[in-house]
């Protein structure tokens, strides 16, 4: 199973949404960590991995973000 991470803090969308779908493409299966440092970021995250198929696991970064965990 592969992993790879996609620090897309400080980027404003729809810049992550649009390295999480580039990725998702390239990666039939696996899991993708995405870092992302704002609640919209977060949630329009989650919303393009879902309609890709993904599953989907968040949590908390120390000082502030989020890691989204996709597998699939």
């Amino acid at each position: 199973m592969s992993q790879i991470e996609i620090d897309a803090r400080g980027l404003s969308c729809p810049q992550p949404v649009l390295l999480v779908v580039q990725k998702i493409k390239q990666t039939p299966s696996g899991r993708i960590d995405v870092l992302v440092d704002c609640g919209a970021s977060r949630e329009n995250v989650a919303r393009a991995a879902s309609s890709q198929g993904w599953s989907l696991a968040e949590e908390d970064l120390p000082g502030g973000g989020y890691r989204l965990v996709l597998s699939k």
